[in-house]
């Protein structure tokens, strides 16, 4: 699924014109990066946590010429998924 096709179900489930939908979604998108980029966590409730995690420098290694370099310490996000999530992902496997 690609961000045009959720903007084409929020316009169709909450009946609102295309504009408006991808101006709501692009608004909530909005809102998760700028809430993380302030370090802040984003809690959904029954869908899941979205947290900023810092990663400290290290030494990796170059995987084709096994040369070690050294790999800078950076922000990563975290999507962890809410009990509910998980269980209708997997309800709906079966």
């Amino acid at each position: 699924m690609t961000k045009q096709d959720i903007i084409n179900h929020v316009s169709e489930q909450a009946s609102l014109s295309r504009a408006k939908a991808e101006e709501a979604v692009e608004t909530v998108i909005e809102l998760i990066k700028e809430s993380l980029s302030h370090g802040e966590s984003v809690i959904l409730r029954r869908f899941g946590t979205f947290q900023v995690k810092q990663k400290s420098k290290r030494v990796g290694r170059n995987p084709k010429t096994g040369e070690e370099a050294e790999i800078s310490a950076r922000k990563v996000v975290r999507f962890k998924s809410g009990k509910h999530f998980k269980q209708s992902v997997n309800d709906d496997s079966d």
